[in-house]
């Protein structure tokens, strides 16, 4: 259950910027020419665009609004879903908050389902609260989710029960009410009482000009919260809780007819109310000129520029509206791959940048251009950001850029279409819930294939380049700064901001396409040889092993039409590199990863590889190096030539090296700002036994670093092939793929060496400790508790651990959230490895009020000592139960998940057959085993306590 702000562009960089600056975007799979679908008219005219017949929409005399679509992904699987127009817009002033409030309580009681009983129902069908079972709240809907099994008629049809009890039967219990809301404010605080929030408080009556949606943020007013009454939030739900407002969407392995005779019992009986007041669609009014905000925050660790143009808002209903949607498409796809290539110059002039047109917020689109600076460097981050922008609206795009863009919207809309039958449910979701919100056409992938095929060649590279006069404006424009208190002196006036904007890009000339029309491989390595082959029927594996060494894992499957994922590892990782050179190695495979190959460098390489599916990275883990990757059956034989070159022809890239140190720095000199960094650096530390490995390297441990030690520490850990294992899971044949196997992987050079990872002891510290961190303003404070120790790796110790993770999740919602009303979102983790050393840790985190840190604590461990004491209830144990084969029963049709299950399999030398009888592995789970586990697991004797508390003032 959460709060859905559609606001995404700050939201955007502040990820990105967290998560690294060095992400790549994945390549989508490309068409195939073959079994092309009819097209339609090349001469496009304007024509409301057709429904897909494979969905059934009908509405109820009352006016709720059904989809219906039989769907066999995942199989025995169903998602349900309730959609309401009405959000936090409609609430009155005496409700703000009330709309996400009383999603809340649609799970704590309703007519047929008193109380927790829903949440208890479900769990004990297999249903996770939270992972599966959820709910939003955004300023114009509320969404229900429910996904369910279908081979139990009796779960599968209740849930229809469960929607018509959310949509019009919530009974609003005072005493549930009075519990919840300390639920609800805890969710607040956990999502906010930080810089972001403060910062969003100060920037967004600007970027909404004052409107309703300004003074109707999801989350609503703490005082109201506190104190409404039970009539006011009542209200809410009976004036906008109504059929007429109602849409229920039904994906699934299912029989429709059936459905759809289960939403007419169920939904019928519901009752729009007398008099029932105007759903007023509410607007954000069009600013004249440009309006200008400067907003900073003393925890804040970035300072970023972002220049927002509103216009008018298109939905897709038209085949004039589809073309421009795709021209859209592409323009924002060039446009960012410009912007992606600066990152690669040595000094990088942002942190991250990107620009593009899209929906906005109330009938709105925007072309929002959002830029991450460097450290006292926002004037070079906003002046490059807007002459990249303004290159492109001056002198437009290049045939070949243009050409590429095409080629990957078609690889796009083809693989969506190749994979038509093999679509997972809930991808259908949400392109009927924006058809039932909006409006916007749901024409299907055969006919959006067609579309595509037949049209795309009729966009000429004028109307491209006409595109971003048309999205550029100085008219209803709003731009924000955001920085670091410390930073504010530094910041330009809005006379000198706009003279920025208003001169870049004077100079600029026309951009140069720098490609490269060679082959990737301009010589076949010689092939070895295949020397012994066993074949597994049982779990439909066969293992190789070639001439050099190298073994291989290959499971053909039909879980997908064009896919196949490929992994491969062998042990090693940094753990080899001496303490002098860690720094450097632990730069190696990320550098190489975005240094090209060969004569490659990282665009050319991305250039080259347009109209290809396949991604190939390396990486150099703690213990292990290898590949990551995927690639379509056609493009097998590409994803095997870079796994060669990788090994044999890795690039040694100076500019990427220092655009990585240097970007890194400049993440680091704010870092110290965000409480919840400074936290983590803490838990880092405490977690690895203060091993320098773990820390976040220092300014002075960067500046030491060497691209030569990076480049050499790569070449040895990849200079052994014989150490490796690939595991290739998807849709190949193993006849087909043994000549690619011998020629690029039995090829590669190999010395038996046997070499293995090092342990450096890197485990939680050993006894009772805890740890206080005091940082922050906000009133919110994080807790982790981690038991930890040493372990002895099995399939049936593993379940135990799994288990006792989920029991102790069930009980401490019930607790701390339930009943306590202390914590919004309690967790468990649990985790344990065979390697290097084996052992297990089990972290029990939650966020809270300062205040009540030690009662949680304490609640915490009374419930931990009643699973000493007497075990889990037997309920608890049967949710678990369920959980776990229901999501077995779907992964076991993911390539993704036998990919893990082998290769993870083979680096513990786990019996490779385990999960056929997972089941009577999960029947070993009782009260007796859970009680043995809480004691051996939990026993406390290496027991952390970490905390997160605000400055002392």
């Amino acid at each position: 259950m959460h709060i859905n702000l559609k606001l995404t562009a700050a939201a955007l960089a502040l990820f990105v910027a967290s998560q690294g600056a060095f992400a790549q975007v994945k390549k989508k799979p490309v068409v195939s020419p073959k079994n092309k679908p009819a097209a339609p008219e090349a001469q496009i005219k304007a024509a409301v665009l057709p429904t897909d017949k494979n969905v059934i929409i009908g509405k109820l005399p009352n006016g709720i609004t059904y989809y219906i679509r039989q769907n066999d992904l995942p199989q025995n699987r169903a998602e349900l879903y309730l959609v309401n127009k009405a959000g936090s817009i409609l609430e009155s002033d005496a409700q703000q908050g009330l709309a996400h409030f009383t999603e809340h309580m649609a799970f704590n009681g309703t007519r047929d389902f008193p109380k927790n009983a829903l949440v208890n129902y479900l769990q004990s069908a297999g249903v996770k609260f939270g992972a599966d079972l959820n709910a939003y709240t955004s300023f114009d809907e509320t969404v229900y989710q429910l996904p369910l099994p279908t081979d139990s008629v009796k779960v599968f049809e209740k849930g229809f029960d469960i929607l018509a009890n959310w949509a019009g039967y919530v009974s609003f219990d005072q005493a549930e009410l009075d519990k919840e809301r300390g639920v609800v404010l805890e969710e607040l605080r956990l999502r906010g009482k930080n810089a972001q929030e403060r910062l969003q408080l100060q920037t967004l009556p600007v970027l909404l000009n004052n409107s309703r949606y300004a003074s109707r943020l999801p989350k609503g007013k703490e005082d109201i919260i506190k104190n409404f009454n039970l009539a006011t939030i009542k209200s809410f739900y009976e004036d906008w809780y109504r059929p007429d407002l109602q849409a229920v969407i039904a994906v699934g392995d299912f029989d429709p007819k059936r459905v759809e005779e289960l939403i007419k019992q169920k939904f019928s009986g519901l009752k729009n109310p007398a008099g029932e007041k105007p759903r007023t669609e509410y607007s954000v009014p069009a600013t004249p000129g440009t309006i200008v905000k400067f907003a900073t925050d003393g925890e804040f660790p970035y300072t970023l520029a972002q220049i927002i143009v509103k216009h008018p808002k298109t939905n897709v209903k038209t085949t004039t509206d589809y073309l421009q949607n795709m021209r859209v498409a592409l323009f924002n796809q060039m446009l960012n791959a410009r912007l992606n290539e600066l990152l690669q110059k040595p000094a990088p002039p942002f942190l991250y940048g990107s620009a593009s047109y899209g929906g906005f917020l109330a009938n709105l689109d925007a072309f929002s251009s959002v830029v991450v600076a460097r450290p006292g460097e926002l004037e070079g981050a906003v002046k490059t950001l807007v002459a990249e922008i303004e290159r492109a609206r001056k002198f437009g795009f290049t045939l070949t850029e243009f050409e590429r863009a095409k080629q990957n919207a078609l690889i796009q809309i083809g693989n969506s279409w190749k994979e038509r039958d093999k679509t997972r449910s809930v991808n259908f979701v949400g392109e009927y819930q924006q058809h039932f919100l909006t409006g916007q056409a749901i024409p299907g992938i055969d006919y959006e294939y067609s579309f595509y095929v037949s049209n795309i060649n009729n966009i000429t590279l004028a109307q491209m380049n006409a595109l971003a006069g048309k999205f550029i404006s100085d008219q209803n424009r709003v731009i924000i700064v955001e920085a670091p208190d410390k930073e504010k002196d530094k910041l330009p006036n809005e006379a000198t901001l706009l003279s920025w904007i208003n001169t870049a890009g004077k100079t600029v000339t026309p951009y140069v396409d720098n490609v490269s029309t060679k082959p990737l491989m301009e010589k076949i390595p010689e092939a070895g040889t295949i020397t012994d082959e066993q074949k597994d029927d049982s779990i439909g594996v066969t293992n190789i092993t070639l001439s050099n060494g190298v073994k291989v894992i290959l499971k053909p499957t039909n879980f997908k039409n064009d896919q196949v994922v490929i992994t491969g590892y062998s042990f090693g990782g940094t753990s080899l590199a001496a303490d002098q050179d860690f720094t450097s190695a632990s730069f190696a495979g990320q550098v190489v990863s975005s240094s090209g190959v060969g004569e490659f460098n990282q665009i050319q390489l991305d250039k080259l590889l347009t109209g290809k599916n396949v991604t190939i990275n390396p990486y150099i883990s703690d213990n292990t190096q290898g590949f990551s990757g995927n690639a379509a059956p056609k493009d097998l034989e590409t994803a095997f030539q870079l796994i060669n070159l990788y090994f044999t022809q890795p690039r040694k890239d100076l500019d990427i090296w220092q655009s990585s140190i240097s970007q890194t720095k400049s993440l680091l000199a704010n870092r110290g700002l965000d409480p919840g960094s400074v936290y983590q650096d803490t838990v880092s530390a405490v977690m690895n036994n203060y091993n320098p490995r773990a820390m976040v390297p220092t300014v002075e441990k960067l500046s030491a670093a060497s691209l030569d030690k990076a480049f050499d520490f790569y070449h040895k850990r990849f200079s052994d092939a014989s150490n490796f294992t690939f595991t290739l899971v998807g849709s190949f044949n193993v006849l087909s793929i043994k000549p690619l196997l011998t020629t690029y992987l039995a090829s590669l050079p190999s010395s038996n060496s046997k070499e293995t990872f090092k342990d450096l002891n890197m485990y939680p510290v050993s006894g009772q400790v805890t740890k206080t961190v005091y940082k922050g303003i906000g009133d919110k404070s994080n807790v982790q508790l981690v038991f930890s120790g040493d372990y002895q790796y099995s399939e049936d110790n593993n379940i135990q651990i799994d288990a006792l993770e989920e029991i102790l999740n069930i009980k401490l919602t019930e607790r701390l959230r339930e009943q306590e009303s202390g914590a919004y979102a309690p967790g468990v983790n649990a985790h344990y490895n065979k390697t290097p050393k084996s052992k297990y840790s089990i972290t029990v985190s939650f966020g809270c009020a300062p205040e009540n840190v030690d009662k949680l604590i304490a609640a915490t461990l009374e419930e931990i000592n009643k699973l000493k004491q007497n075990g889990a209830v037997q309920t608890d144990i049967q949710k678990f139960a369920a959980e776990d084969l229901r999501s077995t029963q779907v992964q076991l049709r993911e390539n993704y998940f036998w990919t893990g299950y082998l290769a993870g399999g083979s680096q513990n030398q786990e019996d490779p057959h385990r999960i056929m009888y997972h089941d009577k592995t999960v029947a070993k789970v009782t009260v007796q085993s859970t009680k043995e586990a809480a004691n051996t697991y939990l026993n406390g004797k290496n027991l952390i306590k970490l905390i997160l508390m605000p400055e002392k003032k």
